[in-house]
């Protein structure tokens, strides 16, 4: 997948489906012939707008630069009963988890959902070709001179919205060392600097361990409010609804040296992720005490990880500069997500 140098989820665009030929009005003529009958031909379907996802995109952001899309139109009919040629389809490509919003309905309205790579979706039909007036010929009308016009095509204004596809979606607070962990196990490179909010876009990156492989998303850090558009606001709060598995980061170092209460931290992302949508808090959670390696007396955590035991979560001490507890912590992703596939198996099992 090739980094681009804007990450864009969210796009409008105008799809419009090319328009049927017209059918042809003709009477055929021929030596010796003198009363020959129609034959003018049918024409050609107008093309259809067609969107597929690509797993080698990650981005909107060439739909941001051309918005409006036409199909061709079909071509009329010709005299001697031929038909005029189909209007090209156009295909536009857009990322795995690219959802299509139909902004032309009275609300907006979830059309289809590209989850799958190579999955196809007409947003927008052509018109069909008219009938050529040999079509119109009977007993009693012989000669017709007059054929149908081409239907109009389908058109309509769509929103896409990109919500990234993860096994394992990274969340906590600006700072937390999100990226740190990201570069630490994959070869993705987000930007990692000493300031909060250097991720101001989501990042993938791909885990290999265990002969098994998982795709991990690092996501722009969350703050008090983001669900109501505090700091990188919600924008980003959707690309967490499709990973399946979370690892809620706590900057571990943050506790001694500015003394702040890692609880209270932990809370309140869990807060923010249950205002967004409260089905977040039913995905299963690990939480990783990250940056063990800028401090000697690890006791001064052991509250914190009785606390968060005691709530019931699995907690990890790591380290993302020097790779400190990251094995047990992926493995421990693996076995999660083993058992949501499980947990999934079992549930359509019980439908079917």
């Amino acid at each position: 997948m090739k980094p681009t140098h804007a990450f864009i989820d969210e796009v409008t665009i105008s799809a419009t489906a090319g328009c049927g030929g017209d059918g042809w009005v003709s009477l055929h003529r021929e030596k010796f012939v003198p009363r020959g009958g129609p034959d003018g031909g049918d024409g050609g379907r107008g093309g259809n707008v067609i969107l597929i996802a690509d797993r080698n995109l990650a981005t909107l952001l060439d739909h941001r630069v051309k918005r409006v899309y036409q199909a061709e139109h079909g071509v009329a009919g010709a005299r001697r009963n031929m038909t005029g040629r189909d209007g090209a389809d156009i295909e536009i490509r857009v990322p795995i988890g690219t959802a299509i919003i139909d902004l032309e309905s009275d609300e907006e309205r979830l059309i289809a959902d590209l989850t799958e790579d190579g999955k196809r979706f007409v947003v927008a039909r052509g018109g069909r070709g008219g009938r050529g007036n040999a079509r119109f010929a009977t007993s009693t009308r012989q000669t017709p001179e007059f054929a149908e016009p081409g239907r109009k095509g389908g058109s309509r204004k769509l929103k896409l919205s990109l919500k990234l596809l993860a096994d394992v979606g990274l969340v906590g607070f600006p700072n937390a060392g999100k990226s740190t962990l990201l570069r630490r196990i994959s070869a993705a490179k987000p930007r990692v600097a000493a300031y909060p909010f250097t991720t101001l876009i989501p990042a993938l990156g791909v885990v290999e361990f265990d002969e098994r492989r998982l795709v991990v998303a690092d996501l722009p850090g969350l703050v008090e409010g983001a669900s109501n558009g505090a700091g990188l606001g919600d924008r980003f709060l959707r690309h967490i609804e499709r990973t399946r598995v979370l690892i809620h980061l706590l900057d571990g170092s943050a506790a001694i040296t500015e003394e702040r209460d890692l609880l209270e931290g932990y809370d309140t992302i869990r807060a923010e992720l249950a205002a967004y949508s409260p089905a977040l808090l039913e995905r299963p959670e690990l939480v990783a005490i990250n940056k063990i390696d800028l401090f000697a007396d690890q006791d001064l955590i052991e509250p914190v990880v009785r606390a968060l035991r005691d709530r019931g979560c699995e907690v990890f001490r790591i380290s993302g500069a020097t790779g400190e507890g990251l094995k047990a912590l992926l493995r421990a992703a693996g076995r999660a997500l083993d058992a949501t596939d499980a947990d999934q198996t079992t549930a359509a099992g019980a439908s079917t």
